[in-house]
Order: structure tokens, then sequence, then C-alpha cells
């Protein structure tokens, strides 16, 4: 298990990039949070199977409406006492 912290840029806020996090999140057993940043970015954090991390990374960068200009990724220490995903 690893946990990750993904910052998107680009078209993400006010486009359902928010819900897409949580119902991919929640579909695959990911633990972690999403939330919009004041600079327009939504930061992710995601805790999971590495496998299982890089289809949701995948299936939420499939965006309809907006678009990513940029990813950044981070690998973080695992929080054990999660246990499941949320909008922040």
């Amino acid at each position: 298990m690893i946990r990750m912290r993904y910052t998107f840029r680009g078209n993400v806020q006010g486009v359902g990039f928010r819900y897409r996090c949580v119902m991919a999140a929640r579909r695959l057993g990911v633990t972690g949070w999403v939330e919009n940043e004041w600079d327009g970015s939504v930061t992710l954090e995601a805790q999971g199977d590495p496998d299982v991390l890089e289809q949701m990374l995948v299936e939420v960068s499939r965006t309809r409406y907006g678009w990513i200009d940029a990813v950044e990724k981070t690998r973080l220490p695992v929080t054990n006492e999660e246990r499941n995903f949320s909008v922040r």
C-alpha cells in the first residue's frame, strides 16, 4: 500500500472533477480526500495498492468538460487510521 498526493493544474474546478475523483476512489476502494485550492488547482491524496492508484489516475484524467495541463506527484507516508474517501 502507498499514499500519493496529486496536484492537478488546468481547467479542473467547476467541471465535476472532484465528483469524478470521489466516484473512482469509492469504486476502487481507495481512501483519501480531494479539495479545490485557491490557485485553481485540485489536490488529491489517495491511498491504496499502487496499481489501483494508477488506474484511478487514468480514470480521473479522462475529464469531459475540463482539461489537465499538468499533474504533480508526491509520495507520502501511509495513514493507517484512514477508512474512506471524502471531499474537503
